[in-house]
């Protein structure tokens, strides 16, 4: 997979442009669909990721994105759960994760875009 063109709200994965929330999983992009999660958006003051949503857990790592300024909060319940399954979990803002999914085999990704 090659990422080029991320800024703030848009990403160009394999020549496509997106410009919503992705999640990788094995090689499959799909829209991350986080309504599962806006429960917890009073708490946290934006929605966070929590295993509530549809997570790609079959890997060995799972990099997530958070943002072009890293403000994703990433709850505690997917922190236990990606180690309950023996899963690294790399958490880094947006641009950073990109660069990291560039080295990674084996490794799913969900990418916040924004903020």
């Amino acid at each position: 997979m090659r990422f080029t063109g991320y800024s703030f709200g848009s990403i160009q994965v394999d020549g496509v442009t997106y410009d919503h929330d992705l999640i990788i999983d094995r090689g499959k992009i799909r829209k991350r669909k986080k309504a599962g999660s806006r429960k917890f958006r009073d708490a946290y003051g934006h929605t966070p990721l929590s295993v509530a949503e549809d997570i790609p857990w079959r890997c060995r790592r799972l990099v997530v994105g958070t943002g072009a300024d890293g403000a994703l909060p990433v709850m505690q319940d997917v922190r236990d759960e990606a180690r309950r399954r023996e899963i690294d979990l790399v958490v880094l803002p947006t641009a950073e994760a990109i660069g990291e999914l560039a080295r990674s085999a084996d490794t799913n990704a969900i990418l916040h875009l924004t903020c």
